[in-house]
């Protein structure tokens, strides 16, 4: 449907977030006569997010921005599962301890993006744990598993694809599909939610829902998913050469995460600056058409507008700041990110490699080694080319740390302590 009339999907349309819907018209015609309740499910597989989901989270804010209520459903228990979708091999199962551990952990992130509370479009957080937990199996299997195609469910190309690559697919993972479908029908009777949103892996699992909620009597549910996305080089969203973008603070700070979003490529400006951030659509088009050097401005803003709406507009100019002060100055930025070592061992010598590691510019002593043999390594802004050197107190500046870099743009303070 080219032309959506309700404010959600018109938004979510010009802004790039949509693949597929089970229905354009019907879901367009209820946000136009009602308060709708969606929801988007995540499951609490690591302790934080990462920027690979935040185009779910954005999904959220909007539904809430254009008058709607979002959900944010935590999966504490098709985590004790884990969804089998497109992968080659069953995901290691966590115990119910790890689990709520990383839900009390993700849910720190959501305020920051949605309102929650009690109005009609406050934003509500719950746990699917909360109606899973207690079923009683056989009540299960006869009031629900009976409405399944097992047929239908090997057809899906989530599962297909393991099946015809010979991979194993337990029982287990078999059921998440079924918990899933549970999921929507019980959330449309605790809160008569009648959309769920999702990545476009996701439409087999939101499609088994409606179904669902169809045999059992429920209105017309609908679903919603956005692309899958990647960058113009073909590289995954929220993933870096050191390791996953999260969204969690303690997890990768604000200087990192700016640096992330300051280094996309050019072709994909545009794009994040629609999917990522709130400024207004007619502002975007004006940045878009900058080119040659002045691309370089709009990616600090794209990145200085997705690092405030997570960290604060304060933390994001201050990295903002810090990396002007860094890459335009040669200054030695205290706000970079810093690591401490104690005093009587940088005194006694680290070796580079060592160093390097301990930093988390490299995840070996091969890796490192490679970086000082490409020259990529340097201490106080000074090229090393000797694998073999020691870093120790004779390095440490009259700013009293000695400065680890690699590249142009990943930089490290080490701070004797």
């Amino acid at each position: 449907m080219s032309e959506f009339k309700s404010d959600f999907l018109h938004t979510l349309h010009e802004r790039g977030f949509i693949h597929t819907t089970s229905d354009d018209a019907g879901l367009d015609e209820l946000f136009r006569k009602e308060t709708v309740t969606a929801y988007i499910g995540f499951d609490p597989t690591a302790p934080s997010l990462h920027a690979g989901g935040l185009i779910q989270i954005m999904m959220l804010h909007w539904l809430q921005a254009t008058g709607h209520r979002p959900i944010s459903l935590m999966g504490g228990g098709t985590g004790m599962v884990g969804d089998p979708s497109f992968k080659d091999e069953a995901r290691q199962l966590m115990t119910p301890e790890t689990i709520a551990a990383n839900i009390a952990s993700i849910k720190t992130v959501f305020s920051n993006y949605l309102r929650y509370g009690d109005g009609p479009t406050d934003g509500l957080m719950i746990n699917n744990a909360d109606w899973l937990l207690g079923i009683n199996y056989l009540e299960f299997l006869r009031d629900v598993g009976r409405h399944f195609s097992v047929n239908r469910m090997l057809s899906f190309d989530s599962v297909k694809t393991r099946l015809d690559r010979e991979q194993s697919l337990s029982f287990l993972e078999f059921n998440y599909m079924i918990l899933q479908a549970y999921d929507f029908v019980e959330l449309y009777k605790r809160t008569g939610c009648r959309l769920q949103m999702g990545g476009s892996d996701q439409w087999g699992n939101i499609i088994n829902g409606i179904d669902l909620g169809h045999r059992m009597g429920t209105p017309q549910l609908y679903a919603l998913t956005s692309p899958l996305l990647t960058t113009a080089s073909g590289a995954k969203m929220g993933k870096s050469v050191n390791g996953a973008i999260w969204l969690n603070p303690d997890m990768l700070g604000s200087y990192d995460f700016w640096q992330y979003w300051r280094n996309t490529e050019d072709a994909d400006v545009t794009r994040f600056l629609k999917l990522y951030t709130t400024l207004p659509m007619s502002e975007i088009e004006r940045l878009s058409k900058l080119g040659g050097s002045e691309i370089n401005e709009v990616k600090k803003i794209l990145a200085t507008e997705i690092t405030a709406m997570l960290h604060g507009r304060a933390a994001a100019e201050q990295a903002a700041e810090t990396a002007r002060k860094t890459f335009e100055e040669g200054a030695l930025a205290e706000n970079l990110p810093s690591i401490e070592v104690p005093a009587p061992e940088l005194e006694s010598g680290l070796g580079l490699l060592t160093l390097v590691v301990r930093a988390g510019l490299a995840a070996s002593n091969g890796e490192a080694r490679r970086h000082v043999q490409g020259g990529a390594v340097r201490v106080n802004d000074e090229q090393i080319n000797d694998e073999r050197r020691v870093v120790g107190s004779g390095d440490v500046t009259g700013d009293g740390v000695v400065k680890l870099s690699l590249g142009k743009k990943k930089h490290i303070l080490v701070r004797p302590v």
